[in-house]
């Protein structure tokens, strides 16, 4: 592949793969540093000797030296620093002096922050953490750089107590977030701390949204335009995200490449009459790069803005070169530089991943799709062009898309076809909305016809998402169908480029590899039994898996949330099943008996494995271990929290193994084939 001559993306390949490695091995500190030590003293050596950069020993030395890179940056992201609240013994109740970094999303009983601590008990410390506010009446928000003085105890953020549910514990892990504190709200001292960058953007922000309020928008419009221009999603509702989501166009609402690609060609077209200035391609390219960081400010400074502006300033900056192969080595210098100035953690965020995979497709894909066909009527031109960004930047997005979201929206093309033509007016407009509306000089008819246009794309979207014949959804898709897609990706295009016997035969042989990788997983899943009582607040809840059927033995088949959808799509299961829980069965030969509210067993039972409590019954625990003497004794989410450690007591005593889902997660019984 041409692509993989230019020296910053193999560069950049090597970076990714030792931060790959580093992530799956965890080395000791000292280990990256001296690899990388002596890989720059054998670059050096190997520079002098041959005095020929393009010699195969010099190429090698580089490629292992970025990859040595990649090990370390990896492992500096992870460790934590000798001051790091993690070095003390911080998980008994001590005082906490915190400073808030980022407000995110209420739910309904509290609301989080990222907080940065500043000292446990008036002792210097640092690290990040997640901080929750119980939600009362007399509800008072926490702003950017405000600083709190509290008592409480930090615990562990917690996994995922059903197999497949999304991973909280991890996702927060991502961010350098491993524990958390929980306050009723108003149980600590505020006062407003010193002013940082991300305060400052955060306040104005704040007066942004109150004058849009003040000028009479919507609130469903209000929080489309607080999306699209000020990163703020929190006023965003469930029905809303969805509609987006299930159109194809909930990349509009998050301020990453799209809002800022589209943002630098309005500047490219707006700023060109200074190209006729002395220096004015300079001039140009610095102003422009000044009012994407401007922006970044207005809309918050989040991770993921400044991500997207970093990496459309170096696109900025291959533009001004107009060389096209240039666009390839900057866009993988920019990630390079990302990496390893940022976070190398940045690799595993979802946001990241999406964003360079849209535009490397929209760079690559785009010009193929052009040479494949271009209309000479000037109005389906148009269209053809717009289209084939958006079939570039979906199919660029797809594998990564499948994998976290399982779902594929059919009519994208639709939403995308009538949407981003128009989403550069929707900025620019927005833009000036917000100047005009910060100095109070808003006129009510440009509200209006700013407030119509949200609305008017609220109206298209949520018409899309009603197609639901056209929303696939519950697609399983996991790690090796990842990269064999991208790999197929790239073996198409390779061969429209330019097709030969090779090429072909490669695109064949990994479609075939696909497929029989497909027909492997439908196999194991035949052959797969495995039983489980799960945790659900308030219900009881077994589940077995028989093959590619899932079987649900409970309480109440209603109250059962996402934890069906989950494992059904991890697990490939095509059909479910409901049965009302009995109150004895066996399993595998295993024995087991539940206990429910009414406190009733059968005396006569022999050989019992398994004693499940469930829905709190009141019983003499000892007494029915005596009678039934089971081998283990496991609590469900059923019960009232308070009779756990009740329990727990009477099973140590009698020594028992207790399980108790609400801590432990769900509980296999078995795992093996049918």
């Amino acid at each position: 592949m041409q692509l993989l001559r230019f020296i910053p993306i193999q560069l950049t390949i090597f970076l990714i793969v030792g931060i790959l490695v580093g992530n799956w091995v965890h080395f000791p500190m000292y280990m990256p540093w001296i690899f990388t030590f002596i890989c720059f003293g054998f670059l050096a050596f190997t520079f002098i000797r041959k005095k020929q950069p393009d010699s195969l020993a010099f190429g090698i030395m580089v490629g292992l030296t970025a990859f040595c890179i990649g090990i370390l940056a990896i492992s500096v992201s992870n460790r934590t620093t000798t001051d790091h609240y993690s070095k003390r013994d911080f998980k008994n109740l001590r005082e906490w002096r915190l400073k808030v970094t980022a407000v995110l999303k209420p739910n309904r009983f509290s609301t989080p922050y990222i907080v940065q601590v500043q000292s446990i008990d008036q002792k210097p410390a640092s690290g990040k953490m997640l901080l929750s506010l119980s939600n009362d009446s007399l509800k008072t928000d926490l702003a950017v750089d405000n600083e709190l003085l509290l008592f409480s105890t930090a615990t562990e953020i917690r996994a995922p107590l059903n197999p497949h549910q999304f991973n909280y514990k991890s996702y927060m892990a991502q961010m350098g977030i491993e524990h958390q504190l929980r306050v009723p709200r108003g149980a600590y001292l505020m006062e407003q701390g010193s002013s940082t960058l991300k305060g400052r953007a955060a306040r104005l922000r704040n007066r942004i949204k109150k004058k849009l309020q003040e000028a009479g928008f919507k609130p469903r419009e209000l929080s489309i335009i607080q999306a699209l221009l000020l990163g703020e999603r929190n006023d965003l509702s469930a029905a809303t995200y969805n509609d987006y989501k299930n159109a194809g166009a909930v990349h509009i609402l998050a301020v990453s490449g799209l809002h800022i690609g589209i943002l630098l060609l309005l500047l490219q077209f707006l700023l060109r009459p200074l190209e006729r200035l002395p220096k004015g391609k300079t001039f140009k390219l610095l102003v422009t790069v000044l009012l994407l960081w401007a922006f970044a400010f207005l809309a918050g400074m989040s991770a993921s803005i400044v991500r997207a502006v970093s990496m459309f300033s170096f696109v900025a900056y291959a533009l001004y070169l107009n060389r096209p192969s240039n666009t390839f080595n900057i866009l993988a210098l920019s990630m390079f530089f990302i990496l390893l100035a940022f976070d190398a953690r940045l690799l595993f965020h979802i946001g990241f991943q999406m964003s360079y995979a849209a535009v490397f497709a929209i760079i690559w894909m785009y010009p193929l799709l052009q040479k494949c066909w271009f209309p000479k009527n000037f109005i389906l031109g148009k269209v053809w062009q717009l289209l084939s960004v958006s079939i570039a930047a979906q199919l660029g997005v797809l594998p990564i898309s499948l994998f976290y979201f399982h779902q594929f929206p059919g009519l994208f093309f639709v939403s995308n076809l009538l949407i981003v033509p128009f989403l550069g007016i929707i900025l620019g407009m927005g833009i000036v909305v917000i100047v005009l509306v910060l100095f109070d000089f808003l006129p009510v008819f440009l509200a209006k016809i700013y407030g119509f246009l949200i609305g008017t794309m609220n109206a298209i979207v949520s018409w899309i998402a009603k197609q639901e014949a056209f929303v696939f959804q519950n697609i399983s898709f996991d790690e090796i169908q990842v990269l064999l897609s991208y790999l197929i990706i790239i073996a198409l295009l390779a061969t429209i480029a330019k097709g030969s016997f090779k090429r072909i035969a490669s695109l064949l042989m990994l479609l075939l590899l696909f497929q029989a990788w497909v027909f492997y997983q439908h196999y194991t899943t035949t052959q797969t039994g495995t039983f489980l009582i799960a945790h659900r607040t308030g219900n009881t809840v077994f589940l077995e898996q028989a093959g590619t059927t899932l079987h649900h033995l409970t309480g109440d088949s209603t109250q059962l949330g996402t934890l069906t959808k989950d494992y059904g799509i991890s697990e490939r299961i095509t059909k479910n099943s409901y049965k009302p829980v009995p109150n004895s069965f066996t399993w595998n030969g295993k024995q087991i008996v539940l206990i429910d509210s009414t406190g009733v067993y059968s005396n006569t039972l022999e050989k019992v494995d398994y004693l499940i409590l469930t829905q709190s019954p009141k019983i003499h625990l000892e007494r029915a271990i005596t009678r039934l003497k089971p081998k283990m004794v496991i609590a469900d989410g059923s019960n009232y929290n308070s009779a756990i450690p009740r329990w727990r007591a009477t099973c140590e005593k009698e020594k028992l193994p207790f399980h108790y889902t609400g801590e432990k997660g769900a509980y296999y019984f078995e795992k093996g084939s049918n």
